[in-house]
């Protein structure tokens, strides 16, 4: 396996002294096309991968194909790759569930865990995430699915544990309950909702680990806005790689979820791009702008 790039090899550390890449590539609804570009994603670099247990948007067999290719050709190892995979309720499913409805919600969990790592073809998982709550509020269904995700990780079959589609109260919820912090939480973040300030800062606080997704395509104002387009201009760079780089500076793990191979090596780069404090908190304005 050749070598990578410096900045292909950068890492970051979590709060629990494990280690992660610090991109991730999102699978999510790429159905038949899965296979071929989570391992065109492997081949440009990307050493984090994330899916889910939720037939309806995502296709995890199919990220398992591409492990088994790319282990094959040598392109990864399975000690070098981040995998993440998700817990999704009955009610972000479609009729092709990972486990038995009748179950327990303790047992669903189990269930998703092993059909995950069968599809996976993997002895365990670096990151299993509860997908969303149940509702509005932290519910005695959510603490006992984190309960069995618990389980999940001390059995083994997991590092981390997460939670994912989060609002503050779900978190401050947690916390009063005594609930063990996630080590990740992944949002989508919108720029016009101030990048998701409040929920970052707690991360912070707490040295949990902030997800970010949708960055370019829940923010297609700011790709757009002129004062990035002139940041991108003056540092070589698109106005993509700037979100991204911004993300980072405020201390956010990006996920990018492209299609097209270019733009995976494009956002690969931004994690060699640094913007100055003045450019990151112009960006960071826009969301009162």
């Amino acid at each position: 396996m050749g070598t990578l790039p410096a900045w292909q090899n950068r890492r970051m550390a979590t709060a629990k002294g494990l280690f992660i890449p610090d991109f991730i590539y999102g699978t999510a609804w790429k159905e038949e096309r899965t296979a071929t570009l989570v391992e065109l994603a492997l081949r440009m670099g990307f050493r984090g991968i994330d899916t889910a247990n939720q037939r309806r948007h995502y296709f995890e067999a199919g990220v398992g194909e591409a492990l088994v290719a790319a282990y094959k050709t040598g392109v990864v190892t399975r000690g070098n790759l981040f995998l993440q995979t998700k817990f999704t309720y009955r009610q972000g499913q479609d009729h092709r569930l990972p486990y038995d409805p009748a179950a327990s919600l303790s047992d669903q969990v189990g269930q998703s865990m092993s059909s995950s790592l069968e599809h996976l073809g993997a002895d365990y998982i670096d990151s299993f995430v509860l997908h969303g709550p149940s509702g509005s509020q932290w519910s005695e269904a959510d603490s006992e699915v984190w309960q069995a995700m618990k389980k999940e990780r001390d059995a083994g079959h997991t590092r981390l544990i997460g939670v994912s589609n989060v609002s503050l109260q779900h978190l401050e919820q947690m916390e009063t309950l005594g609930a063990e912090p996630p080590a990740f939480v992944q949002n989508r973040c919108y720029a016009q909702l101030g990048w998701d300030r409040e929920v970052r800062l707690f991360c912070q606080e707490r040295k949990i680990v902030y997800q970010g997704f949708s960055l370019l395509t829940a923010n297609v104002e700011v790709l757009r806005h002129p004062m990035v387009g002139e940041l991108a201009r003056g540092a070589n760079a698109t106005p993509g790689q700037v979100v991204f780089a911004f993300a980072r500076a405020v201390g956010m793990l990006p996920l990018t979820g492209t299609s097209d191979a270019e733009h995976m090596r494009q956002d690969l780069e931004s994690a060699g791009l640094e913007l100055s404090n003045d450019a990151v908190e112009a960006i960071q304005a826009l969301a009162v702008s």
